[in-house]
């Protein structure tokens, strides 16, 4: 199925997500999509997809106009997408999983007028395309039993099962074993062979270069461009990143005494297993963590501060052993956490400034001493520039004062200061004071690493950058002697 996109336009309130975007994806093609954080794919599928409706702009199959609403509407269309995360039932089997969405009813008849499921035939048709696409599946397990690239497995034939003529992979050899992308990659040559069509985003250069016919390049929610594969790297990087880095602003630091040193460190979620054989950073110094999301930043940010076990290896912050310490050990240590979203894992919705301070003040007495510690919100405000009051809910703040609130929480001394995103959503001025702020932590011997989709921003403020990709992390490189397509190499999983 030929699927044409036509000007399509998505706003997120003041963010333009998808402005004007066209592109083409022939029958029997894999047709990759590629874009650095916020370019927009994630959208530009989801409107495909039905699970995001478009401001404006066309959807045709084989020429014909398509009135996508919901993803519903897009699989009886011929069109389904593979999340990062498969969206599956985990205390269900497989052979449940599979027969989900079908419109029919897994119960005997005691209704007349219903269609229900012949389960000896979904099982007959779940193994047949098991087998046809090499799938190793047992239909009556549970599917919270699966590995990652299992539940893709089922995701797709259940997906195909359902008439699916155009198949959307988003990102998915991440967090999958090397004989499983093998079968995944097989399967979509395969679709492509019998006249169907796949889109396949990713960031992995190896992988587009190694599956798709052509990619399609987005940079800030457009087109900025399209390439036959095989093509160089260069040209590719070009497109997605289209300049230069930005110079370093920040004077400097230079190596002292260490504050956080790792070896042989292994850190697992579900999706992805992060590997740090040594990794040293010194007092005062700055580290950006640059790459796309989910690339294993988060899993690093969270083993320092405490949030996160790791099941192999060590962790010493300013010389003391803090390897399966407990996350109040690294509170008393000095080490703080300042998360991307503010108000789930920040602060206290309903609670206010002065709440947020008393919580943070090491009492051990169950009594408050509510005028003192009005004071103390009163200095934090005013030390802070916090536009609010002590009474101020945290929730009703800006974003920038949110900010200015969890820098004002964070412990006293701070040693080792872990970022997301520091500066994501702050207008300009908001932005320099922050980083005003956290530079002049820095001179007082805090080290700070902070991940940001804002590649200037890593640019500016880092000393040493460390670039991930899925779940791979490459030595500490200085700032200065980053270039665009040595980033966009790493960045793409080539670290050689």
């Amino acid at each position: 199925m030929q699927i044409e996109l036509q000007q399509i336009t998505k706003r997120f309130g003041q963010v333009l997500a998808n402005d004007q975007v066209s592109m083409t994806v022939q029958a029997g093609s894999i047709h990759g999509l590629l874009g650095e954080n916020g370019a927009g794919k994630s959208t530009i599928v989801k409107v495909l997809s039905g699970f995001i409706s478009r401001d404006s702009g066309s959807v045709l199959f084989d020429g014909e106009a398509a009135n996508i609403k919901t993803p519903a509407d897009a699989i009886r269309s011929g069109v389904g997408m593979l999340h990062q995360d498969p969206l599956d039932f985990p205390p269900l089997s497989v052979l449940d999983n599979f027969v989900v969405g079908r419109g029919e009813v897994l119960a005997k008849g005691l209704f007349s007028g219903l269609k229900f499921v012949n389960l000896d035939r979904a099982r007959q048709e779940f193994l047949r395309l098991s087998e046809t696409f090499n799938f190793s599946l047992n239909p009556d397990v549970r599917v919270a039993d699966l590995t990652v690239g299992e539940r893709q497995q089922l995701e797709i034939i259940r997906l195909l099962s359902l008439g699916v003529k155009t198949l959307i992979l988003d990102e998915p050899t991440t967090g999958i074993s090397a004989s499983q992308k093998t079968a995944l990659f097989e399967a979509a040559r395969r679709l492509a062979a019998e006249g169907k069509s796949v889109i396949f985003v990713s960031h992995k250069l190896e992988d587009v270069e190694e599956l798709c016919d052509r990619v399609t390049v987005m940079r800030a929610g457009q087109v900025v461009g399209h390439a036959e594969i095989p093509c160089p790297d260069s040209v590719l990087i070009d497109l997605i990143f289209g300049k230069e880095l930005a110079l370093p602003i920040k004077p400097r630091t230079q190596q002292s005494e260490p504050m956080l040193e790792l070896d042989g460190i292994v850190v697992k979620d579900d999706r992805l297993t992060l590997k740090v054989d040594t990794l040293t950073a010194y007092k005062g110094e700055v580290i950006g963590l640059a790459g796309l999301e989910g690339s294993g930043q988060q899993l690093l940010l969270l083993l320092c501060a405490g949030l996160m076990r790791a099941s192999a290896g060590r962790i010493e912050i300013d010389a003391l052993d803090m390897t399966q310490k407990p996350y109040p050990a690294y509170l008393k240590h000095g080490i703080g956490y300042s998360p991307a979203d503010r108000l789930k894992d920040g602060l206290i919705r309903g609670l206010s400034i002065h709440e947020h301070v008393i919580l943070r003040q090491p009492n051990q007495s169950p009594f408050i001493d509510w005028k003192a510690t009005h004071q103390t919100a009163l200095e934090a405000i005013a030390m802070f520039n916090i536009r609010g009051k002590p009474h101020s809910h945290v929730e009703r703040l800006s974003g920038g004062n949110q900010q200015r609130t969890q820098l004002a929480l964070l412990p006293v001394p701070l040693n080792l200061l872990l970022m997301e995103h520091p500066t994501r959503g702050l207008d300009i001025e908001s932005t320099l004071w922050v980083w005003q702020q956290l530079i002049a932590r820095c001179q007082t011997g805090t080290t700070i690493l902070f991940m940001s989709s804002d590649l200037d921003e890593i640019m500016q403020y880092s000393d040493r950058v460390l670039v991930f990709s899925g779940g791979e992390v490459s030595e500490p490189i200085a700032a200065s002697e980053l270039t665009v397509e040595k980033l966009g190499q790493m960045i793409g999983g080539r670290f050689e």
